[in-house]
């Protein structure tokens, strides 16, 4: 059994940031400096990217801030953020969206979990990735297998219990391989924001690698928007505006035709995609916004390769 003990040296962060809250996305990036974790922060011409280049400047873990002239979207800063990881010869990568938090020990647990699962493993492993805990309502989510189209168990993936197997995680907290990202490919540009993460562990997975969720580590993260509903405040439904529905839905009507997405989460998202769409049409104030976008999707999903 391997007892390789992976250094935080061998691992950089990527940061993301569109119209940051400085607060917020400033915690993240010392938490990150607390951890001794190397980061690089790829703004997407952010109104307040001076503020941000500010907060920046006096941690001495940022390898660099780099700004871009124009919004690229999500995946196309996270691939430019890796190309740089690449180029510095990084082993491993972690991504982040800008209004995530994490623990003083978040990356030496990661990379505990790295090496247990390494020690492990069978087939490659091309991302582990922390569980995922809402701030506000402390709701713990689970990791998702698309293996059995019924039940939500989760299954082991080493003895200890602290790694399992999961379908897809989520982009932020994410520690990936650079060798598995060669292999792979990068992240799709043109999803631009949505169900990038799902299309990239669905291709990861494949193409032969495995995809682990562990306990060692906790990420705190909301995902979606605040609303007033009672299902949105428990994060039972999640809450996005209707622009980020727009792709949302594009994207994932786009993914279900491709071969690589599996049967069992083309059937379960079907469904749920027919829930949440009914419940914005016949309960949001802005139900005429997300039926244009909604259209609109429909339309453009057709045109993406």
């Amino acid at each position: 059994m391997s007892t390789r003990q992976t250094a935080v040296s061998a691992v950089c962060a990527v940061v993301v940031t569109y119209n940051p809250d400085i607060a917020v996305v400033g915690q993240l990036l010392r938490q990150l400096q607390a951890n001794g974790c190397d980061f690089v922060v790829v703004d997407n011409q952010s109104t307040n990217a001076d503020a941000l280049q500010a907060t920046v400047s006096s941690l001495t873990h940022c390898r660099a801030l780099m700004r871009q002239t124009a919004n690229i979207g999500q995946a196309a800063a996270l691939n430019l953020g890796l190309q740089q990881l690449s180029d510095w010869q990084y082993e491993l990568a972690l991504l982040f969206d800008q209004d995530s938090a994490i623990d003083t020990d978040f990356c030496s647990q990661m990379l505990l979990a790295w090496d247990e699962a390494h020690a492990h493993a069978t087939d490659p492993v091309a991302a582990i990735g922390p569980r995922l805990e809402d701030p506000v309502t402390h709701r713990r989510v689970a990791f998702r297998s698309f293996e059995h189209l019924f039940g939500r168990q989760e299954t082991a993936a080493v003895p200890s219990g602290l790694l399992v197997h999961t379908g897809f995680l989520i982009t932020s907290g994410c520690l990936m391989s650079m060798a598995a990202l060669k292999a792979i490919g990068p992240m799709r540009a043109d999803y631009f924001i949505d169900n990038v993460d799902l299309e990239w562990c669905f291709r990861a997975k494949s193409r032969g690698f495995q995809i682990l969720g562990t306990d060692h580590a906790r990420l705190y993260h909301r995902i979606g928007e605040a609303g007033s509903s009672y299902l949105v405040r428990k994060g039972i439904v999640v809450q996005h505006s209707a622009l980020r529905f727009y792709y949302s839905s594009r994207n994932r009507i786009h993914l279900h035709r491709q071969p690589h997405a599996p049967r069992n989460w083309r059937l379960k998202d079907s469904v749920r995609f027919v829930l949440k769409t009914s419940y914005l049409l016949l309960t949001s104030p802005e139900r005429r916004a997300y039926w244009a976008s909604l259209r609109q999707a429909m339309k453009d999903a057709a045109t993406l390769p």
